[in-house]
């Protein structure tokens, strides 16, 4: 019995085990990994998806591929030509797509080249595995190959127009030698209004993860999203970026491939005008991506040092006035963004990138921003404002057919909001008689004061501008703003020289007009124009923007006050308020708001308002 213990001991043991752990089975896992497992492919992990190993099964080439990928790879090629089972070419773009991995990665000299006509290829066959005219029916879109082969064809089209490793696009036409066989590729511009001779070079939106933005905007579809970087173009001679798609359309099949037949066209789309194509009778959405052109555009641009730069400093006024943010487009109404005090455009980003992902308001806007230097006197920045404003119609539309570009939004943030109004309201003599009771024609000036003064105190609305959005404005001027603030920082704002010419001017004449307080001692900065005990503010805060222009208030307020108590760290309620706006939203946030989702979400809500006004006025 002793003997036949241990034996019997490692005999159970044996069963034990066996029976724990059988050759097939059922292991329950957590949701997580299970559903990692069901969507294993090419595009997520190492291994391939079930769907193309059953493919490799079916035809005894498991081993084989793993061995001799591309001599597989040739094999299913050909049998795909007599064998007209779709999920055949699901299997050979996923199949391609992964062979392409393999050669990038390769360390063997030489290889790496071949991966971008993998890449090529497998876009290719996705193309044919959801359009390709066979025996079997299209797949379900409920199919998970279907989405998955969206992916391969989006993923594949892109890294097989990658040149270099940084990421650049080459769009051309040519001959492609893929490996089932040659493509003749045709390239077009179907959808993209711009000449190439303005865009210097395109990117791969897809290899590029965004930071600083709060979302990612993309619209799901087909095609490779791009970004396309212009030369330096306009007064600031500045690169702009733009969302672009490039989509692939295959003519001819996989017998015609493998006889150096097969025929493709490269399509452009800009993401502003082009959101679908037409294949085979039918609508397919175009994939795009609008944000990570926005944030390659502000990775480490030099605008990002203009706010305080341009606060102190009048010196910068080459990067002073109007940027259109995208080329200009007949038909669509300018919504233009004007920054704060010490800010600069980039403050708009996140209002821009949620803004210009809406497919409405993408379509019907299309947005521009307004710099400068903010430390000048608010009435002078204004003037500025307006002759671009009008300069860009001249420039654009010199013969008025462009009826949109007469119903600009002006949305101004902080003194932004200031300037906006100075767009939009007949202020009459009310301003001038805060600094002179003496009529200006009857002064003895030079013309070249008596015009920079008219400009300064004389404002009319502009036929241009239809509807103002003021975001936390201090019309009656920031609590923050003390008489000391303003001596200490006024020590260090450079005013223009024509400021400083016009205000020697202006005080020659001090015995003989009632000059107020605030200018005796000369031109006053933007501070001065923001205090609260400022007259000319105060004139201008109860002055209403004029009949036919709407105006509208978003004003922040920190913690739970309710108005007309609050104050958003900067500007009271009290002061950011006026009777005359047609609607009134409470944003809960610090001053720099315009990056809230609230806020943007009104704007939002008022831009769509506006094209339902603006189209039953027409």
């Amino acid at each position: 019995m002793n003997k036949l213990f241990p034996h019997s001991f490692a005999l159970v043991a044996l069963l034990t085990l066996t029976g724990c752990v059988t050759p097939i089975g059922a292991d329950k896992v957590s949701p997580r990994t299970a559903y990692r497992h069901l969507h294993e492919n090419a595009l997520n992990s190492s291994q391939c998806s079930a769907d193309a190993r059953r493919v490799l099964n079916r035809y005894g080439l498991d081993e084989a591929f793993a061995n001799n990928p591309d001599a597989t790879l040739a094999k299913l090629q050909t049998i795909a030509c007599t064998d007209e089972r779709r999920d055949l070419l699901y299997a050979l773009s996923e199949l391609n797509f992964a062979n392409a991995d393999r050669q990038r990665r390769s360390v063997k000299p030489g290889q790496s080249k071949f991966a971008r006509d993998g890449y090529f290829a497998s876009a290719i066959y996705a193309y044919l595995y959801l359009f390709g005219e066979d025996q079997e029916p299209p797949p379900s879109p409920f199919d998970l190959r279907f989405r998955a082969a969206g992916d391969f064809y989006n993923r594949g089209l892109a890294l097989g127009l990658i040149v270099g490793t940084n990421a650049q696009v080459k769009l051309a036409g040519g001959e492609r030698a893929t490996p089932p066989g040659r493509v003749e590729v045709r390239f077009t511009q179907p959808g993209f209004p711009w000449n190439l001779d303005l865009i210097k070079e395109f990117y791969s939106a897809d290899e590029f993860i965004v930071r600083g933005l709060s979302t990612r905007n993309r619209d799901s579809g087909l095609g490779a999203p791009l970004i396309a970087v212009t030369a330096k173009v306009g007064q600031f001679q500045e690169a702009y970026r733009a969302p672009a798609t490039v989509f692939l359309r295959v003519s001819g099949n996989v017998r015609d491939w493998g006889a150096g037949k097969l025929t493709a066209t490269l399509e452009l789309y800009s993401a502003f005008d082009a959101t679908q194509v037409e294949v085979n009778g039918q609508s397919v959405p175009l994939q795009n991506d609008t944000t990570a052109p926005i944030a390659q555009m502000l990775d480490n641009s030099p605008i990002w040092k203009l706010g305080l730069a341009q606060f102190f400093s009048s010196g910068l006024r080459d990067k002073t006035g109007i940027r259109r943010m995208q080329p200009y487009v007949p038909g669509r109404i300018p919504v233009v963004f004007v920054h704060g005090t010490a800010s600069s455009p980039v403050w708009w980003a996140e209002m821009w990138n949620t803004l210009r992902a809406d497919p409405v308001l993408r379509e019907k806007y299309q947005f521009w921003m307004f710099n400068y230097a903010s430390g000048n006197p608010i009435t002078y920045t204004a003037g500025i404002l307006r002759n671009d404003l009008q300069g860009q119609i001249k420039t654009l539309d010199p013969d008025g057919q462009d009826a949109a570009l007469q119903h600009m939004v002006i949305i101004g943030h902080s003194q932004g909001g200031l300037l906006a109004k100075l767009t939009a309201t007949d202020t009459g003599d009310k301003l001038w008689e805060m600094v002179s009771k003496t009529n200006l024609d009857a002064l003895d000036l030079d013309p070249q004061t008596r015009g920079l003064l008219r400009s300064n105190f004389f404002f009319q609305p502009l036929p241009c501008v239809s509807r103002v959005i003021f975001i936390a404005t201090p019309h009656r001027g920031s609590y923050r703003n003390s008489d000391f603030v303003q001596r200490f920082l006024n020590r260090f704002i450079q005013l223009p020289g024509e400021l400083l010419e016009a205000s020697a001017s202006l005080l020659k004449l001090k015995d003989t007009i009632q000059l107020p307080a605030s200018i005796r001692n000369g031109i006053p900065s933007s501070l001065n124009g923001m205090a609260t005990n400022n007259p000319l503010m105060l004139t201008l805060a109860n002055i209403p923007v004029a009949p036919g222009i709407k105006c509208h208030s978003i004003i922040a307020i920190q913690g739970k006050d309710q108005p007309p108590k609050g104050t958003d760290g900067v500007v009271q309620y009290t002061s950011a308020h006026v009777d005359y706006a047609e609607s009134e939203f409470i944003v809960r946030s610090g001053h720099s708001c315009q990056g809230n989702p609230l806020t943007i979400e009104e704007v939002r809500r008022i831009l769509l308002a506006n094209l339902g006004e603006t189209k039953s006025a027409k």
